[in-house]
């Protein structure tokens, strides 16, 4: 990907976009990470002066590292907003469910908990088709009355959709900028810069068709400071919500927190506990041998 001509297509999609949809219409959702950060610096770039917000949702599953880097930030620029979460991730999660796999394998188990095999569950449970969208032979045992676990994939909702809806409506912003990226893979493969809802926009991912290698270049060339989780010792690649049972290096973060971040390593073992317990049953994504003592 070309550093130069791809810099200057994205400064003109973000100025072009912007401009005309109007500044005020746009708020920025900010994770903290390395692409929110990224996506901050390039809007900056292509709108010097702009007053778009940077609003960050303190899910209380944050980091601490990342949320003290947001704060930083906000005590320098007050286009930072942070937003604390009106509900415990415990209380979510006994109430709707423990995310399990993936959002696709969770939604469907909670369709089977609560509506047994419908058509949406039969679909994903078929056999003789080898999409990558079916359910995993592993983890059919689930659908069955014998699997107690209530499963969901409405935590992330709860926690950082809700509350910005709330928070949209009533600053009167009506369009989402994201720094999502295809190459992230999943879900994301089919992103597109603009998303609508009939006519009128509702996301914008400037960074959608940007790699990694651009990703770097440009941290590199703007000499753009990132969270600390980004560098020696941690070297993460992604932050999120800690320990999230979603995260395909599961395990890798959770090694990497128990030699550096051990009262948070045992905050994920406290949080996710019946999950971590059946994919270390199953050694899915958790070693089976591989515990924590937490008392």
């Amino acid at each position: 990907m070309d550093y130069e001509l791809t810099l200057f297509d994205r400064i003109n999609i973000i100025k072009e976009t912007i401009n005309k949809y109007g500044e005020n219409n746009f708020y920025i959702s900010f994770s903290g990470g390395k692409d929110s950060v990224v996506l901050h610096y390039l809007i900056d770039q292509a709108l010097p002066n702009n007053h778009i917000p940077r609003v960050f949702i303190n899910t209380g599953i944050e980091y601490i590292d990342i949320v003290k880097f947001v704060k930083d930030l906000a005590d320098k620029d007050n286009r930072f907003v942070i937003i604390n979460s009106s509900k415990p991730i415990k209380t979510i999660l006994e109430t709707y469910g423990y995310p399990f796999k993936s959002k696709q394998h969770s939604h469907n188990l909670n369709i089977y908990q609560h509506s047994g095999k419908t058509k949406t569950v039969e679909k994903y449970l078929g056999e003789g088709n080898k999409s990558i969208f079916l359910c995993p032979k592993l983890l059919k045992y689930q659908f069955s009355d014998n699997f107690k676990i209530k499963i969901s994939d409405r935590c992330c909702y709860k926690l950082k959709k809700e509350p910005i809806k709330k928070w949209m409506k009533e600053n009167n912003k009506t369009i989402t900028i994201t720094g999502m990226r295809k190459e992230e893979g999943g879900n994301r493969n089919n992103l597109t810069c603009a998303v609508f809802n009939s006519e009128d926009l509702v996301k914008f991912h400037p960074l959608a068709p940007i790699d990694n290698e651009w990703e770097e270049e440009y941290i590199k060339c703007n000499n753009i400071k990132l969270c600390s989780l980004y560098y020696p010792p941690f070297n993460f690649k992604r932050t999120g919500c800690k320990g999230c049972p979603f995260s395909l290096d599961l395990q890798k973060q959770l090694t990497t927190m128990k030699k550096y971040l051990p009262n948070e390593r045992k905050q994920c073992e406290f949080i996710w506990k019946p999950v971590y317990e059946e994919y270390r049953k199953l050694n899915y994504r958790l070693d089976n041998v591989e515990q924590l003592k937490l008392f």
